[in-house]
């Protein structure tokens, strides 16, 4: 760490402080050029509280709402609905970071600058990209970012410097940006006092439960009522600089009362070690259970060989109004509560690595059974369609499938599902049919060789469009065997010991490895039980 890095670090250290942040057992230290900074265990923490910030000191919508000078600019657009909280949070850190008389600079000054989400990326390390869902998404949201930053962002923030005396300053897209990447790599969901979130109407609250009987609809006895919880998003100052592990070293913890901190309205990072930790150890926390996908999308980074990693499988709604006899199948699709076309949704799918644990080319030695079992007598009140051998062993969710039985039914399979649903509700139509039902009728007349043939065509295609894009899976091997030797502890997360590509480069293909890998498989386990059903007349 250089010099300005070490005033900046004393900077924040006393900012915090004065802001009342207690660091008790633990010290803000620069990690690396990637990581940047994070939290280290020091002594003095014998109840395992880390670190003390007031809430008042979090960035959150209501921050932005009281504010002097934002407040009564983004009220009213946030009453009208035109902006959200998110919007609100960005909006307050674009405008604080080049606002010159900032009292949040010593803050923001310390916060990274580049980015490893794929926002990001160089033209040509987006192309790494190609074939993925990323490539798509992250078009997508950069459009959108622009589209918000020129119709309200830019405008907003030029008023709001402005009236703050400041004629000479700009706001840039990248600021905007930067505010985006910044909220979506540190906030946090917070569970705040519904009191906390909204005083003004507990105020109206207290003064009613003074007069005589209204606490209590009128029969003048009062009762305790436990406080609603509200969650909110926001950023943390002090436990935001905690980075992810996958085994969390910390987990932070609201204190509304003070009785664990002694700081009423407090968020405190806690130890999640018994023991208590090694001092100079880093203090992690979890991001949750999240794949490579999500990693690399919202903080930038990856997880070689993930647990947690997943396919997202989709059949866009508005492909349904092409299919043959599309009138009728949507009204089954609503029916069965699976979708609203109306509101041009997707239907979507995550496959998660874990799921293949129970299928049938499972790498696992012991496989539980129990743990799939599934009621087939919903299926079927005839008991012509025998129930599935496969079944137990079947890892793609069912719901999915019953949204691809029904886009895949034939001509004749509609009229048998018409007909047997006519004799459930009967001549006069006395009642509608249930979504179980409807569901066990479909089964009934489709069966799974349909569904399961269009779930093939659909991982078919995934798999072409990886490949188109970044040739196979063995090419990335390749390259990621040149990028480095793997560690001596098996760890092959960056940075590698031989850098010959970027990190953003390195986490593409680390990412699209993981697809194509996932793909392959869920690909094969969709071939082998569509030649089951097919087999058993299902």
């Amino acid at each position: 760490m250089g010099s300005s890095e070490e005033a900046k670090l004393q900077l924040l250290l006393e900012w915090l402080k004065l802001n009342g942040v207690e660091l008790r057992g633990c010290n803000i230290k620069y990690s690396d050029s990637n990581k940047g900074f994070g939290i280290y265990s020091s002594d003095g923490a014998n109840d395992g509280v880390l670190l003390v910030v007031p809430l008042n000191l979090a960035i959150t919508p209501m921050r932005v709402l009281q504010d002097p000078l934002l407040g009564p600019e983004c009220s009213a657009l946030y009453e009208e609905g035109e902006v959200d909280d998110r919007f609100l949070i960005l909006l307050f850190l674009t405008f604080e970071s080049i606002r010159k008389n900032s009292s949040w600079k010593p803050y923001l000054d310390i916060l990274p600058t580049s980015f490893g989400n794929p926002l990001w990326f160089s033209e040509d390390e987006l192309l790494e990209l190609k074939g993925t869902t990323l490539f798509k998404a992250t078009e997508l949201q950069k459009k959108s970012l622009q589209s918000l930053y020129d119709n309200k962002v830019k405008k907003l923030v030029k008023k709001l410097l402005i009236l703050d005396g400041d004629l000479e300053s700009e706001v840039s897209f990248r600021d905007f940006l930067w505010a985006n990447s910044i909220f979506w790599t540190r906030a946090l969901s917070i569970p705040l006092p519904r009191s906390y979130v909204f005083p003004q109407v507990q105020e109206v609250e207290r003064n009613h439960d003074s007069i005589p009987g209204f606490a209590n609809g009128g029969n003048g006895k009062k009762h305790e009522v436990e406080e609603e919880t509200v969650w909110v998003e926001g950023l943390v100052p002090g436990i935001d600089f905690c980075n992810h592990d996958l085994k969390a070293a910390a987990t932070w913890e609201v204190d509304g009362t003070g009785s664990a901190t002694g700081v009423p309205l407090s968020m405190y990072l806690l130890s999640v070690e018994e023991a208590g930790l090694q001092i100079g150890k880093e203090i992690s926390i979890s991001y949750g259970n999240k794949g490579n996908e999500e990693l690399l999308y919202l903080y930038g980074f990856v997880i070689d060989d993930n647990p947690d990693d997943y396919i997202m499988v989709h059949y866009p709604a508005e492909a349904i109004k092409d299919v043959p006899f599309s009138e009728i199948k949507i009204q089954l699709l609503e029916a069965q509560y699976i979708v609203q076309i109306q509101q041009k949704a997707e239907m979507r799918c995550l496959l998660s690595k874990r799921l293949l644990d129970q299928g049938f080319f499972s790498n696992k030695k012991e496989r539980n059974d129990k743990l799939k079992e599934k009621e087939i007598g919903n299926y079927s009140w005839s008991g012509q369609r025998k129930s599935p051998t496969y079944l137990n062993k079947l890892v793609f969710p069912e719901e999915f499938l019953t949204c691809l039985r029904t886009i895949a039914m034939r001509e004749d399979e509609i009229y048998r599902v018409t007909s047997l649903l006519q004799e459930l509700v009967g001549s006069e139509g006395e009642r509608q049919p249930s979504d179980i039902e409807v569901r066990a009728a479909i089964w009934e007349a489709c069966g799974d060789s349909g569904g399961l043939q269009l779930l093939f065509d659909l991982l078919n295609t995934m798999m072409m469009d990886l490949e188109e894009g970044s040739r196979i899976e063995d090419y990335d091997n390749e390259i990621l065997e040149k990028v480095y030797n793997r560690h001596e502890d098996g760890n092959s997360n960056w940075p590698p010991k031989k850098q010959e590509v970027s990190r953003n480069k390195w986490s593409s293909i680390v990412y699209r490895r993981g697809q194509k890998q996932l793909t392959k498989r869920f690909l094969k386990e969709a071939e082998h039980v569509l030649q089951l059903a097919l087999s058993e007349g299902n």
